[in-house]
């Protein structure tokens, strides 16, 4: 996953969300989830389809909390892979049952006890999990109280150690491996470092792209930083 952006419709500085998307692939990003949460929903669909019109081919998309909104721009065409789901959210099996086998599944996850719900699914009912905040963020206001890294590597154990207790539990993706987790919350440029010895599969950003004056060089920046950090 290395860089992934959380493209936030509150975050563009007037931008149209579907234009930080192109910026982002065109920098390297391979993954990209949409989160409006203030969008009415026909807007947000159409946010959706013209950034998957971005992404087909050259990026993983995942749609933020609406499933409808998931399901709506599938049935219009447009190359849509997934949904990330919040822990209010409609429960995963519930999802996973909507969206099909095929596609993507991401919860975001961050307490012990989150744990315990995941250990009780099927294997490849989850596919990765968005783990935070590693710092507080104005970007979500209810975010769960920091981690920090160590916080986050202490997680990163938590799952790892589930998994291998559980093996055809919730706590593993369908190839049997510990599900991944993507830190997330106040990273930016110079956390990558940090991000990769602490085990993260990725480094989920949302103003250090969607706020830049350059998305596309944002990107391509964070890309190089995540290649170049040394576990």
């Amino acid at each position: 996953m290395a860089i992934y952006l959380v493209a936030d419709a509150e975050s563009t500085v007037g931008r149209e969300l579907a234009d930080i998307v192109a910026g982002a692939v065109a920098g390297g990003l391979r993954m990209v989830q949409l989160r409006a949460k203030n969008l009415p929903a026909r807007d947000f669909l159409a946010a959706t389809i013209a950034s998957a019109a971005h992404t087909a081919g050259r990026a993983t998309l995942v749609v933020n909390d609406r499933v409808d909104v998931f399901l709506a721009a599938r049935s219009a065409g447009a190359a849509v892979d997934g949904v990330h789901l919040g822990q209010s959210d409609l429960p995963a099996t519930a999802v996973r049952e909507l969206i099909g086998a095929d596609a993507v599944l991401g919860l975001s996850a961050s307490e012990p006890g989150e744990l315990d719900d995941l250990a009780s699914l099927r294997a490849g009912t989850v596919d990765y999990l968005g783990t935070g905040a590693i710092r507080a963020t104005p970007t979500k206001k209810d975010h769960p109280d920091p981690l920090g890294w160590d916080g986050f590597a202490r997680f990163v154990d938590l799952v790892r150690a589930g998994a291998d207790a559980s093996p055809g539990s919730g706590l593993n993706t369908a190839a049997g491996q510990p599900l991944p987790c993507v830190a997330i919350g106040g990273v930016a440029a110079g956390d990558a470092a940090a991000a990769r010895s602490s085990s993260a599969a990725g480094l989920a950003v949302v103003r250090a792209i969607c706020a830049a004056d350059d998305p596309a060089r944002a990107a391509a920046d964070l890309v190089t930083e995540w290649n170049q950090a040394h576990v």
